[in-house]
């Protein structure tokens, strides 16, 4: 029997630490999870949930603008109401925070509403009682980060901007990441005048580099203003909205500003520099393998220990270390090459391993295959959106090492060409498979002369 109240003490009860937590709980381990603000943590609440919800209603704008060139006129011009969407999003997340209560109950895990300190290595605080645990999961996630500048707290960040009490007809955001980047996109899309500020030449930095520049002109061709090598010196409330004055000397007026500058480990508090936890330049935790801190009964995953801001990836360490700590054998080490991911701006982005620049440096030699072209679609709609798909090949080997798609829908069909990069398939067989027609996914298997080189 344990000497302690549990063998496994969760703190936060995101993504990571109810699947760490119910899975743990599965194979017989005593678990408990505390949490202080809602249950499916930054995904379910402010992030991926929320957001592909707000990007879905963003694209009905352009729906109803395509459909005349098919035969469909509205009585009347459609009109948006910010009141509807959020709070019909607020009820849906309710009801998803219910689920996951629900999932930590059938599952045997105590969950304890509040923040949890750690005191030793074996302890934790919270609402004034002390608990003890023969290990401890830190799986407390990230948190809006803002930089300095005059006026900073009349900006509203990433947790905030879903529930805005009135839909903002000016809207700017600052950031290059891809937040910013679907931010200033649904909210162009909503019917918004918005503009994107960013410090760099281009956003979207670690993306490649023909998706960067193809997705900034097709967003720049949807209305949004884009400002890069340029960032925000102040930001000052006037009568009519607020002035935001830029480093270039130009200032705008808008009525609100969304700062998507990256988020951070959100450890304030947890008492863990006290324990001497050992962290990344980033301030992120160090752990092992194993997903051990330098404290070897402190755990840690997710968005605390620096890598992929990603749901599923989370999932998957918890998986990971729940084999590890209370698996019977010990699994293989988690792999976190060739993880596809979407940008959902407006078109969408879906990418799965390497860049074309990453490739350059890796293999000697490289093959691209690259497609920009009109979608059958908009070929009625009168739209001008294109589509770019492209294709990186190792060409010593053949193998598909990159795939990399900005068009509609390309999340879902980025997400099955994933599995055949993680399988290492060739261009060959690539080639040798039949396309489903018409569809703009068969370009991905009939693209047969290379771009370049």
């Amino acid at each position: 029997m344990t000497s302690y109240d549990y063998d496994l003490f969760v703190i936060g009860a995101g993504s990571g630490g109810v699947r760490a937590a119910r899975t743990a709980a599965a194979t017989g381990a005593k678990v408990a999870v505390a949490e202080d603000r809602y249950l499916g943590g930054t995904c379910v609440n402010v992030g991926c949930v929320p957001k592909k919800l707000y990007s879905y209603a963003a694209h009905f704008h352009e729906a109803f603008e395509d459909s005349a060139g098919f035969g469909w006129s509205l009585s009347e011009p459609p009109r948006f109401d910010w009141a509807t969407l959020r709070d019909n999003k607020i009820e849906e997340i309710k009801r998803l925070n219910g689920i996951y209560g629900r999932l930590l109950d059938g599952a045997g895990v105590d969950l304890i509403n509040g923040r949890a300190k750690v005191v030793d290595a074996h302890a934790v605080e919270v609402n004034g009682k002390r608990l003890t645990a023969e290990k401890i999961l830190v799986a407390v996630g990230g948190w809006p980060w803002v930089p300095e500048f005059e006026g900073n707290e009349l900006t509203v960040n990433s947790n905030q901007v879903f529930d805005l009490d009135a839909f903002p007809q000016r809207f700017l955001v600052l950031g290059g990441g891809y937040i910013a980047v679907e931010f200033a996109s649904i909210l162009n899309g909503l019917g918004a005048d918005t503009h994107l500020v960013y410090r760099g030449p281009l956003f979207l930095r670690g993306f490649d580099e023909e998706v960067r520049n193809f997705t900034r002109d097709e967003m720049a061709k949807k209305g949004v203003n884009l400002h890069f090598e340029v960032n925000i010196e102040k930001i000052r409330q006037v009568e009519t909205g607020l002035e935001v004055t830029l480093t270039d000397g130009k200032t705008l007026e808008v009525d609100a500003v969304l700062a998507a500058t990256g988020r951070r480990p959100h450890l304030e508090g947890l008492g863990l520099e006290a324990l001497g936890v050992e962290t990344l330049d980033s301030g992120a935790l160090k752990v092992n393998e194993r997903f051990e801190t330098s404290v070897p009964s402190i755990l840690a995953l997710g968005d605390v220990i620096g890598g992929a801001e990603l749901t599923p990836v989370a999932l998957a360490e918890a998986m990971q270390l729940v084999a590890h700590h209370y698996g019977d054998e010990a699994p293989k080490p988690m792999e976190y090459e060739n993880i596809a991911t979407a940008v959902f701006c407006h078109p969408n982005i879906g990418t799965v391993g390497l860049s074309e620049e990453e490739a350059r440096e890796r293999y000697s030699s490289v093959r691209i295959y690259s497609a920009d072209f009109r979608p059958m679609k908009h070929t009625l709609s009168g739209s001008d959106e294109r589509c770019l798909m492209k294709l990186v090949v190792d060409d010593a080997s053949d193998r598909v090492v990159g795939v990399h798609m900005v068009g509609e829908e390309a999340g879902e069909i980025v997400q099955g060409l994933a599995i055949a990069v993680k399988a290492g398939l060739t261009k060959a067989d690539f080639d040798a498979t039949v396309g489903i027609h018409p569809t703009a996914a068969e370009e991905f298997v009939t693209m047969r002369s290379v771009t370049r080189h």
